[in-house]
């Protein structure tokens, strides 16, 4: 089977940004040519051919897979290094303090902290969901994520952090337990009352993205009760924050979404409670000394304070460790 490779390092990035180039790794990925096949394929000179070439080889994107000598003519064989490419790298802006990459689930908590820390570090938003920001979190796309992921077992985030860190150390530390539910516009006009009415004829419904706590646990609800999405209007429209969500309910864009109580409570939104839920932090122990700054606002009464103004989150077990692997 052949592989995708990644590519983090900046001057690659760079050499692919050129369209041109990229266009000639690409038949280079599909197969070995000479610089007079990649010209007559792309209806350029051998020159004009070389001069990107020689661009892809420093870059340690190309190489000379093959030399033939037919009497006088000698001819080289270039290829690419790798089947496929994924490109990952993250721009940041320069600064005088620590640039800290927040990448899942989104909270309304998280972005408070943001704010509270600012001079001492910035937090910068990659809102992809529970489960894949422990992914970008495994491949060093970010230095801390938020998950709310309710595994079978009734057990929040560990299963999921085993899972996809099997041999690093990494830390989990409840941020919070928040309440979601439905929420709806302000009175509720339509009526509904349980997770049953999203199927309701006539009910616009907005969802969060795949993979994101929320949906995971819509799903999964919707099945043990015999919901089917088909039913659901707007089951396919799909926003990645709470608070988008609910800005589309105060709009009239839509009647229902699945979501933190506080985000209907900052919209002036009705809201109906399904479930309380354990949100966690989850970084690699490496990052820890970044962090401080952080780690040390979660022990204080302070934090407590900022978000007992937040609707709908609990703070009894705020800055707690939870124990990645059950004790022996």
């Amino acid at each position: 089977m052949k592989k995708v490779e990644t590519i983090h390092s900046l001057g690659s990035i760079k050499v692919l940004a050129d369209a041109r180039r990229l266009e000639i790794l690409r038949l280079l990925m599909a197969s070995p040519a000479t610089l007079t096949q990649l010209a007559r394929t792309l209806e350029r000179s051998p020159a004009w051919i070389r001069h990107h070439i020689l661009a892809l080889e420093s870059a340690g994107l190309v190489e000379v897979s093959e030399i033939r000598k037919t009497k006088r003519v000698t001819e080289k064989f270039y290829r690419a290094r790798t089947d496929a490419l994924l490109l990952q790298e993250i721009i940041l802006p320069k600064a005088n303090k620590p640039m800290v990459i927040f990448s899942g689930s989104h909270d309304l908590a998280v972005d408070a902290i943001a704010a509270y820390l600012q001079n001492h570090l910035m937090l910068l938003s990659l809102p992809v969901g529970s489960l894949d920001g422990l992914v970008n979190l495994r491949h060093g796309l970010c230095q801390i994520s938020g998950a709310h992921l309710l595994d079978e077992s009734g057990e929040y985030n560990t299963p999921f952090v085993r899972h996809i860190f099997p041999d690093r150390g990494v830390e989990i530390i409840t941020l919070a337990y928040r309440t979601q539910g439905l929420i709806l516009a302000d009175g509720n006009p339509k009526g509904l009352k349980r997770l049953a009415d999203l199927a309701t004829p006539g009910i616009q419904f907005v969802n969060r993205n795949p993979g994101s706590g929320t949906r995971l646990w819509l799903d999964t609800n919707l099945r043990n009760n015999k919901i089917p999405t088909e039913k659901i209007e707007g089951y396919q429209t799909v926003v990645s924050t709470h608070t988008e969500a609910a800005a589309l309910i105060q709009s009239g864009k839509a009647d229902v979404a699945i979501g933190l109580q506080a985000a209907a409570f900052q919209h002036g939104l009705s809201f109906i409670p399904l479930f309380e839920e354990r949100y966690d932090l989850v970084l690699p122990r490496e990052q820890e000394k970044t962090l401080t700054p952080l780690l040390d606002y979660l022990q204080t009464s302070g934090f407590r304070k900022s978000l007992s103004s937040l609707s709908g989150y609990n703070t009894v077990h705020s800055g707690e460790q939870v124990a990645v692997w059950p004790m022996q």
